[in-house]
């Protein structure tokens, strides 16, 4: 199935970015981010900012909006059967623009992604292409929210996502 990914969530005042790799199924049908219930995004990003668990989508964006926090994906389209990243097909991969990007968000001082597959798309095919100021900020992988990765514990992945708070004071 092609896949058409989602504009960024961002401020102009957002200091870190989290970047999954493409909408899974659920969240293309939803037309939401980590729409599937059994994603922990929301559920991780409640218990870091000590938030009420029951939010509608424009809720939770806004969580993230308040605590500085830009989400988006590295790809803006690809093919894919399903919703696992491995299913990708390398060969249609489109990334999104994110020389744009970078310039209405200046503050952006941290990127994290949310999972491997994340990571190595956004180094592979877009991180040579931005100027050296974007080469040169802090990049960290974060164990992946997807249910495809239930070996780690929720407590870990929140312990491991706490990280982001460092970023968005600095």
């Amino acid at each position: 199935m092609n896949s058409i990914g989602f504009a960024p969530v961002a401020r102009e005042d957002s200091m870190i970015l989290v970047l999954g790799s493409m909408p899974g199924q659920k969240s293309l049908e939803e037309h939401q981010y980590y729409a599937h219930p059994r994603n922990s995004f929301w559920p991780v990003m409640y218990t870091l900012f000590n938030s009420k668990d029951n939010l509608d989508y424009e809720q939770k964006k806004q969580l993230l909006l308040d605590n500085k926090i830009a989400l988006w994906d590295v790809l803006r389209e690809c093919y894919r059967e399903g919703s696992l990243d491995s299913d990708i097909d390398q060969t249609t991969i489109k990334v999104n623009d994110f020389k744009n990007f970078f310039k209405q968000h200046k503050n952006i001082n941290a990127i994290f992604f949310n999972g491997t597959k994340a990571e190595q798309l956004f180094r592979k095919a877009v991180l040579k292409e931005l100027k050296e100021s974007y080469q040169a900020l802090n990049y960290f992988r974060l164990p992946s929210t997807s249910p495809a990765h239930a070996a780690m514990k929720f407590e870990e992945k929140c312990i491991k996502w706490e990280i982001i708070k460092n970023y968005i004071s600095k």
